[in-house]
């Protein structure tokens, strides 16, 4: 009972800080690949402390498992990056909501790449999620100023789920590994990839940056992964899923608060048809006269 509890103040912490970073990217509004870069840059040394105090540097790694870990590095960093990005042109409610079609994109990957099955059920809450993003993307995109813009942020936000899925299927194909030495490796990839177009030539000179580098990198990368992942180590999957619903409530309710952000009558239908269908995928909720779904791993980048 103490491991579950603790395993659930875990996850809720990691879905409550993950769900702030919104509201860090736009509040200091510092050039992304700076911003990233520094975040894998302090995200790896946390990491790196992890997996000494954890003995995992000990632990030796295939060159295919390293290669595989490698790509799934490439796909969370362009994932960072859309998502970020994404932010300034929708909003980080929006871009949230959007973001959670990431079990669809995943569900939708095994199925093409490792013929996994993909139930009735299944396929109705992708309709739904679809049919939610739709209508999000309907709410402005349609007219008005900043329209096209916003159906950009729409775009990017998917576009980050997609990523983010793709990393996830790579991480499912390196069962076994520690998760800590996975994200190790993938914040080290996140350095050589954004070394060449951050601005280290100026390094920052003011104490606010640099604390909103090492919050990035120590809180927002290596806390929570050390967070999430303890967790997920002591929960079942359907406590996991319905404690990973916390970040998008958190982050619409921080767009709310720290920006006034009000989302419209389509926005809110869509957004809530997309966070209820991924939760009717995550606990596999089912309809009459269809079977019931397996409930899949939850997760959050």
């Amino acid at each position: 009972m103490q491991t579950q509890l603790r395993g659930a103040l875990e996850m809720s912490a990691a879905m409550v800080i993950s769900g702030t970073i919104g509201w860090v990217v736009v509040r200091f509004n510092q050039p992304l690949p700076d911003l990233l870069f520094w975040r894998c840059v302090f995200g790896a040394a946390t990491l790196l402390v992890v997996c000494f105090v954890l003995g995992l540097l000990r632990r030796g790694l295939t060159l295919r498992n390293f290669a595989l870990a490698a790509f799934g590095g490439v796909a969370l960093v362009i994932n960072w990056v859309l998502i970020f990005a994404s932010f300034s042109h929708a909003s980080i409610a929006i871009a949230t909501a959007v973001y959670n079609t990431q079990p669809f994109m995943l569900v939708a990957l095994g199925a093409l790449l490792m013929s996994e099955r993909l139930t009735a059920m299944k396929a109705i809450w992708l309709c739904i999620a679809f049919a939610g993003v739709v209508l999000v993307a309907q709410a402005k995109s349609g007219g008005g100023a900043g329209g096209s813009s916003y159906f950009v942020g729409v775009l990017m936000a998917l576009g980050a789920a997609f990523c983010y899925a793709v990393a996830a299927l790579v991480a499912k194909k390196l069962d076994g590994i520690a998760p800590h030495l996975i994200a190790l490796i993938q914040v080290c990839v996140g350095i050589v990839m954004l070394a060449p177009f951050a601005n280290l030539k100026t390094l920052p000179t003011d104490a606010a940056t640099w604390g909103v580098h090492l919050a990035m990198g120590v809180i927002y990368t290596g806390l929570v992964f050390v967070l999430l992942y303890g967790a997920l180590q002591k929960l079942s999957t359907p406590v996991a899923g319905a404690l990973s619903f916390i970040y998008p409530l958190v982050a619409i309710g921080v767009d709310y608060v720290a920006f006034g952000q009000r989302l419209g009558t389509l926005q809110l239908a869509g957004a809530a048809a997309i966070l209820i269908s991924a939760a009717g995928m995550t606990f596999g909720w089912t309809l009459p006269g269809l079977p019931r779904q397996q409930s899949p791993a939850a997760g959050k980048s």
